[in-house]
């Protein structure tokens, strides 16, 4: 598939998530949301904290299963995987999250590396690794700790090892979180990078109106529904 060409990559419908609560009704966390996403852009999933943005994230991403509702991520319903299947899509999807979630014994290189280590590949792993923290602009960091990076060092190195695997669809929750103003502009710079250079698809998060206004589009997220509602 070319991810540059205006093919829908995303198709949601009537998605719908909840969890228990002990002794009372169930958390609706996502409420019958449908939204499809173009091949090659970049959508901005806005909307205050508790609206359902991650767990409509986690539901694309395979992490959490829906309640009710189809997930076609380029060409393949995701609801009902199971097994390895389920484990195969989710290589194809790549995660980025508000904390880092770096392994703290292993270097860069070697935590880009991680999600290969389990799998046979044709390719070399750590030639991989060297040009992803390259492509981030860490080519000089690849055997520092994470203990010895900023922030936005192990953000970036976070990034890169979301696209160790090359993935359809890179999902990013609240990048910036953790992240001063300019260092969460950096990355978002460097997310966006990915958008125009390599026709890369990201779905991301974000409360921050300016890192909305950047992305192709915005959709607005309130107890759990979308909404037609403007960030502010």
């Amino acid at each position: 598939m070319d991810l540059k060409s205006p093919e829908t990559l995303v198709c949601l419908k009537g998605v719908r998530k909840t969890f228990p609560l002990p002794g009372g009704s169930p958390l609706v966390a996502v409420d019958d949301v449908s939204l499809t996403v173009d091949a090659g852009t970049a959508v901005a999933l806005t909307g205050p904290s508790g609206s359902g943005k991650s767990t409509l994230l986690h539901l694309i991403g395979a992490i959490e299963k829906s309640d009710e509702g189809d997930i076609d991520v380029a060409g393949q319903r995701v609801t009902g995987l199971s097994g390895r299947a389920l484990a195969a899509y989710r290589r194809r999807i790549g995660f980025v999250f508000q904390r880092f979630h770096l392994l703290p014994t292993l270097t860069a290189l070697d935590n880009v590396m991680a999600p290969l280590i389990p799998f046979r590949t044709d390719f070399d792993k750590a030639a991989r690794a060297r040009e992803l923290l390259a492509m981030v602009g860490l080519a000089d960091r690849a055997a520092a700790l994470p203990s010895r990076m900023s922030g936005g060092q192990q953000q970036r190195v976070a990034i890169a090892r979301a696209l160790v695997n090359q993935p359809v669809l890179l999902l990013a929750d609240e990048p910036t979180g953790n992240l001063d103003s300019h260092t969460g502009g950096a990355i978002v710079d460097l997310l966006l990078n990915l958008r125009d250079e390599h026709g890369t698809t990201l779905i991301m998060a974000t409360h921050d109106a300016t890192i909305a206004a950047r992305c192709d589009r915005a959709v607005h997220m309130r107890d759990g529904q979308l909404t037609t509602e403007a960030i502010s």
